[in-house]
Formats: structure tokens, sequence, C-alpha cells
């Protein structure tokens, strides 16, 4: 236990050593090892049993984090006048990618209603059946003369068109933990935090897969010991050996790699006919994402709005996150016949899409009102807070017109 972190009740302990025995026999039936990103994926999406699958509150208050349409309506509002931009273009359509608590579709939908700009048909893709339930329920509560005209997605649909929503998705997807080594000298159950481990012992008979500059290159795993689970590393491998040679980190140095995301967006964009795919997160460059100061990489757990470094903490319980490199989206992206649109960060982005109109239209005179308006704006547009850490990337086809979002505090000299 986390001495800084509080315990669990007894019925979420019982749930998560559930989900634990169930990572240990996943373990077992891949021969003792499994990657780092097959623990993240099943520690947050195993059926009935993940940190996204299971019951638990997440967001909010109550839960173990607060996303933008949590923390103030101003978010989706303001975004609703970029997606009745982008769906004027392409199609009167929308998909979001895992809507948390539905928080974000009904400020939008009810923004776009105000706009006379309601899309045909507002689609959600959700994994977890326990949060398509609390969207459902949201939506009718909040919504329901536009009920009907939302649907839930099991898949993602053939072909795409309008505009895509992905509100802090890509940094819930399973990564890869890599680890650059200057020698042969291997690093053994080394977790973050910990004092190095360094042995001479080779990890496998045949030669260790190597950068350019020489380094070794090795990707973490997790393995069992004593009912728990501890990091062990391996000779990373295929796509992933491929894409740590293309970073060719020196020194030593640990960070992540993310296939998943790669992967989901090439298949957006191949399915993408015309429209806009519209990501919000945190995240850098990848000049920045693997900065020599950032050598412990950017993996983060959020337990009862405390951030800490270990993933192998009550998993089921907690959520499980990485930064996201947006050079790989927008590299997967061009490779797959989408255009960049927009990089930017969110404060510039909201400001461009005019979140200071909602709050000149406010009563300054009803500070009730007034104030937390005023709160809210700034914490979704400080640098200090949310402002400049997260970004906004736009990535579309058959979009010639600029978008709104972008006119002003482009970034894409960090890409």
């Amino acid at each position: 236990m986390q001495p800084s972190l509080p315990a669990p009740s007894p019925e979420a302990r019982a749930h998560s050593e559930r989900l634990s025995a169930f990572i240990r026999d996943d373990i077992a039936a891949h021969g003792g090892w499994i990657p780092f990103s097959r623990f993240m994926e099943l520690a947050l999406y195993a059926p009935g049993l993940g940190y996204y699958a299971a019951g638990a509150r997440k967001f909010g208050e109550a839960g173990d984090f607060i996303t933008a349409p949590e923390l103030s309506p101003l978010f989706g509002r303001t975004l609703a006048r970029q997606v009745a931009e982008i769906m004027a273009e392409s199609a009167p359509r929308i998909l979001e990618l895992g809507a948390g608590s539905g928080k974000l579709a009904v400020d939008l939908l009810g923004e776009l209603e105000r706009l006379d700009a309601l899309p045909e048909r507002y689609s959600i893709l959700e994994v977890s059946a326990d949060l398509r339930e609390r969207q459902q329920k949201l939506v009718r509560e909040k919504l329901p003369h536009v009920f009907e005209q939302v649907e839930w997605l099991n898949a993602l649909p053939e072909k795409i068109e309008g505009a895509v929503i992905g509100n802090e998705v890509l940094d819930a997807l399973p990564v890869e933990v890599v680890q650059w080594l200057p020698s042969p000298l291997v690093r053994e159950g080394r977790g973050r935090g910990d004092a190095p481990h360094l042995s001479s012992r080779p990890l496998s008979p045949t030669p260790l897969p190597r950068g350019e500059r020489g380094n070794i290159i090795l990707q973490r795993g997790v393995t069992t010991q004593n009912d728990g689970f501890v990091w062990q590393d391996r000779p990373a491998e295929n796509a992933l050996l491929d894409a740590a040679r293309q970073l060719d980190l020196s020194g030593d140095y640990l960070s992540e790699i993310s296939l998943a995301t790669r992967g989901l967006i090439r298949t957006l964009c191949e399915r993408l006919h015309r429209g806009v795919l519209l990501f919000i997160d945190y995240g850098f460059g990848a000049r920045e994402y693997y900065h020599p100061q950032r050598d412990q990489g950017t993996l983060m757990c959020h337990y009862r709005h405390r951030a800490h470094a270990d993933p192998f903490f009550l998993p089921g319980l907690q959520d499980i996150t990485a930064h996201v490199d947006f050079t790989a989206v927008h590299d997967s992206a061009i490779a797959s016949g989408a255009h960049l649109l927009g990089y930017t960060s969110q404060a510039h982005f909201l400001i461009n899409c005019g979140i200071g109109d909602f709050l000149t239209a406010s009563d300054p005179e009803n500070l009730r009102a007034h104030l937390p308006l005023s709160a809210q704006l700034q914490k979704l547009t400080s640098p200090a807070e949310m402002g400049e850490l997260f970004k906004v990337i736009a990535l579309g086809k058959g979009i010639e017109t600029p978008l709104l979002g972008f006119m002003r505090g482009d970034l894409s000299r960090l890409l």
C-alpha cells in the first residue's frame, strides 16, 4: 500500500483482488510474461473488472480525476461552435469516442440545439457497459427530446463522415514501455522511482537489439512475484523495435510508445471519407515528449485525485495514463491520407472558438453565477491549469476551409 494514498473499502479491495487474479492467469497463459501494454489493457478494460469496465465512479469530485466537461459546461458549449462548422463543411453527424460520463455529449447537443445545428445522428463508441448505461441515463434525463438521435456503437463504423471527437481518449490507450540502455548492462526488476539494479546477465542468448547509436532497446513487461506484479525487461521486437529505433534515444532512458494510438488513428483516417478528427488531450510533439530531461517517461496513475507512478497499485481501482505523442498521431494520419488542419493549445482553441463570449453574456452583477464561470474559464485556459498542457489537433479529409479553433496560436512547428 502506498502510504500517502487512501485505503480502499473492503468491497473495492476484493474487486481489485479479483482483477489481479485475472491478470495473473493471463500472465501464466502467456508463459509468465506479458508486455506492459497488455497489463494496462486488462487493468483498464477487462470485461466487468477493468477500471473503465466496472462500476466504480471515475469522473468528478467523487471519482479519481476531473475532465474538462466535468469541470465546466463552457468546454462543451465552446467546442460546439467548432463542431457546427465542421458539420456544415462535411456531414451533419458526430462520432464521440469514449464519452465518459456523457457530460460532453449533453453540453454539445444542448449548445448545438441553441445554434440550430443539431446533427442528424450523434454516435457514441463506448466499450464500457457501465459507462454506456450512465451516458444513456444522463442524455435521457437532460435532453429527452433528442435522445432518439443518439446511438451507441460497439465498433467503429466502416464509413465515417462529419465530426469525430476524442476528449482525453488517447491518453488511456495502452502503451508500450521502452528502456534504452547505453551498455550491455541490463536493468532487472526496476520500478519507477526505485534505485537501479544492474546486472550483466543477458536476457536471451541472441544479440540484444540496438539503435543506431549502439544503445540497447528493451521492452518492459510484467511478471508475477508473491501474488503481485513486477517489471521484467525483454528485447524489443518487430513494430515496437522499429518505432524505438526511429527515436534513437541515447543514454539511460525510459519512456512510452503507443502502438495502439497509431493503429486507431490509421483506422479512423482510412474510414474517414469527409470530415474532421478532433482530439483534445495532454501531451507534446515528439521532440518535447522525448526530451533528454524527460528520461523517466510520462506514465502516471490517478487514484482519488492523487497522482502517482505505480501502475501495479490496486489494479482496477485507478486510472493508468500516458501523455500523447502528437507527432505520432500526426504522422499516422498523414500516412493514411488525412491532412493536418490545426494543432494548438487548449487555451488558444477555446479562445478562438469564443469561450469568452459566454462570460461576457453573463451578468457580472450576479456574482453567484458570474464568479463560478470566471473561475471555470480560468482553469480551462490558464497556462498553470489546463490551458497549455492540453493540446487540440484536427486531422481531416475533404475540408478546405480554415477551422475556427486554429485561427491563432498555431503550434504545428512542434510536431
